[in-house]
């Protein structure tokens, strides 16, 4: 099935005026309430697994087999429920009051735990405690000068023997890009091994959009 074609002037200019006004993250739960059930406004609201990720843990004997999982930003939960159903236990979480509750609607016999939480602020006890970690277009949504940070916050979830994959747009160091979304840069995804993550595979490819986009798959572990 075909997707549906994403407006992103609402997101757009929601996160420009936030950035204006130094509050980088308070547009994710105003796009949700203005969005209400059109999910054609949220441009990552596609209401199905991220297809960017489905097919990878088979090719990378990713098992759930109980092991701890997190979902870092998880929208509308169908990231969250796929992990899941491959045997994690989840754990998802979304700065968006509304988010969380669109998850929770939507899924109401869900084993995945659902939580309101801050990536700048996160539970202390989910230091070092996630056998995988998943962060997929969260980090294309931030603005630059938050990159660091919250790559830094990404890698501490990490359990040892643990792994983390990174999904998102990419574009080359330094070229420059001025609408939402923001995509990656390698030297960003680099920063990963200064907090204790060995690099298992990066790839740069591009995917079967119309128009294709440039996209990065970037699996990073912890050794024990």
């Amino acid at each position: 099935m075909k997707p549906e074609q994403k407006d992103r002037s609402l997101a757009r200019r929601l996160a420009a005026e936030h950035n204006d006004r130094g509050d980088p993250l308070g547009w994710f739960e105003r796009l949700y309430t203005a969005a209400g059930s059109d999910t054609r406004l949220i441009p990552w609201g596609d209401m199905a697994p991220n297809p960017n990720f489905v097919g990878w843990p088979g090719r990378h004997g990713l098992v759930g087999d109980a092991r701890t999982a997190l979902q870092i930003g998880c929208g509308l939960g169908d990231d969250a429920e796929y992990l899941a159903g491959m045997g994690f236990a989840v754990t998802a979480f979304d700065i968006a009051p509304t988010a969380i509750d669109w998850c929770e609607t939507r899924f109401p016999a869900s084993s995945v735990a659902y939580e309101l939480a801050d990536l700048f602020d996160p539970p202390a006890r989910w230091a070092g405690r996630f056998d995988f970690v998943l962060e997929a277009y969260t980090l294309q949504s931030f603005p630059r000068e938050l990159r660091a940070e919250a790559l830094a916050r990404i890698a501490g979830f990490v359990a040892p023997r643990g792994d983390l994959l990174v999904i998102g747009r990419l574009i080359d160091d330094g070229q420059g890009t001025t609408a939402l979304p923001w995509p990656l840069m390698p030297r960003e995804l680099a920063s990963l091994r200064g907090h204790g993550l060995r690099e298992a595979a990066v790839e740069d490819y591009i995917d079967d959009e119309d128009p294709p986009v440039r996209r990065v798959r970037a699996h990073y572990r912890r050794e024990a």
